[in-house]
């Protein structure tokens, strides 16, 4: 008999809220945690507004001996992994080591940490770089640190996919849990909110320069400006299904099915076509025993932009036909979080299934949307049949494609 992967614990910290609970209602009342950026942050640059992280403090989740050697990015990490093993009552100490294993996304690493010893660097010399500058930056260490806080000595790594990466680690944490892991801690969290890190973004044509946080970040509107930047994502425990269920812990949501593609076409641009990410979306649907019919809901990916909303409804309208099936963008709450983007998008989602109620997209015109691009954007708290099935989508800059398919767990098979 194949291995079920459930998700039985969700940690969050996002602009949202920090921990499941409030970022869940948040969500549900639309508040949004993107904010004007300091001045001193992105001083000439055209984006003035992100979605940040209020009312975190990293010191009561990370060692002082520990916040020295890594950089915000894996202070949130750490943090939403701690909140995801309580959430799921698992405490490692007591486990198998060897069967449990971590999988993280990452796409901007460590902006901060690296940027303050390049200063160093320049300022003061080589003997004033720190000696962790080699792994305080580096896109794997949030999976090393949490390896070795945790003692997880199954598998170890980082997938590096931008906004889809979140996606490919839970598929790869799908994957482990059927070759005999019995519990992934998975995920991804970012923090590019840095002078440095804003500057690596500041050649993204897609970055809205709209000041004003309820109108910068509008996807599938008329008049979509671009994207806004957020910090912050979300970690999940990914467990085996009879293992979750003999333990008396929560499942939230059955990870279905999952695909991913790519382009091919541009190390940067998106491809002219939706070819690719419909592609995607048709194979998690089919891997996980679905028909396009069985889909209730879609996590949407939201470019913001003119180009990247139409060729995402384009793709939504390729797999489902003339059905409208309802399709939210919670993300216009938080902004795009790079790889912490579809992490937070699933928790979302397998939120959204325990409880059977979407959460909304903000700030934009329903009407608008169907006129412009035929789907029905859902923009107020709408509920989801008692056994539901959503769908997680994601695009990465430079080609990348993900899907996802989550669904109510069944207790009978």
């Amino acid at each position: 008999m194949p291995q079920r992967a459930v998700i039985s614990g969700i940690g969050v910290i996002a602009p949202t809220g920090v921990g499941a609970a409030d970022h869940w209602f948040a969500g549900l009342a639309g508040r949004s945690g993107i904010r004007e950026l300091p001045g001193r942050t992105a001083p000439g640059l055209k984006v003035r507004v992100a979605g940040q992280v209020a009312g975190f403090d990293e010191t009561e989740f990370v060692a002082n001996r520990l916040l020295v050697q890594t950089d915000r990015w894996s202070w949130l990490g750490l943090a939403a992994t701690e909140l995801a093993l309580s959430d799921a009552a698992l405490d490692t100490k007591k486990e198998f080591p060897f069967h449990l294993s971590v999988v993280t996304a990452a796409a901007s690493g460590g902006n901060a940490f690296g940027q303050r010893e390049i200063q160093a660097l320049y300022k003061e010399g080589p003997r004033s770089v720190s000696a962790y500058q080699s792994i305080g930056w580096f896109y794997a260490a949030s999976s090393g640190q949490i390896s070795i806080r945790h003692q997880l000595k199954g598998a170890c790594g980082v997938l590096v996919a931008d906004a889809a990466g979140g996606i490919d680690a839970l598929a790869q944490s799908r994957r482990l849990i059927s070759r005999g892991s019995g519990v992934v801690v998975t995920g991804g969290t970012e923090a590019p909110l840095s002078p440095y890190a804003m500057a690596c973004q500041a050649s993204q044509e897609t970055l809205s320069p709209d000041p004003d946080p309820a109108t910068a970040y509008r996807p599938f509107a008329p008049d979509a400006t671009g994207q806004v930047p957020g910090e912050g994502g979300a970690m999940l425990v990914v467990e085996e299904w009879r293992r979750a269920h003999l333990r008396g812990a929560t499942v939230y949501a059955e990870v279905a099915g999952s695909a991913s593609t790519h382009d091919a076409t541009d190390a940067t641009a998106p491809a002219s076509d939706h070819a690719q990410y419909a592609r995607a979306m048709r194979e998690a649907i089919g891997r996980s025993g679905c028909e396009p019919g069985d889909i209730d809901a879609v996590f949407a990916d939201g470019a913001g932009d003119p180009l990247g909303d139409e060729l995402e409804a384009r793709a939504l309208r390729e797999v489902f036909g003339p059905r409208r099936v309802p399709v939210t963008v919670p993300k216009t709450m938080t902004g795009r979080l790079c790889s912490g983007g579809a992490a937070l998008d699933l928790a979302w989602a397998a939120l959204s299934v325990s409880h059977g109620v979407l959460p909304p997209t903000i700030n934009v015109d329903t009407r608008q949307a169907a006129a412009r691009h035929g789907i029905d954007l859902v923009a107020e708290p709408r509920e989801l049949p008692g056994t539901a099935t959503v769908l997680v989508a994601a695009r990465g800059a430079g080609g990348f494609n993900s899907a996802a398919v989550l669904r109510t767990p069944a207790y009978d098979v």
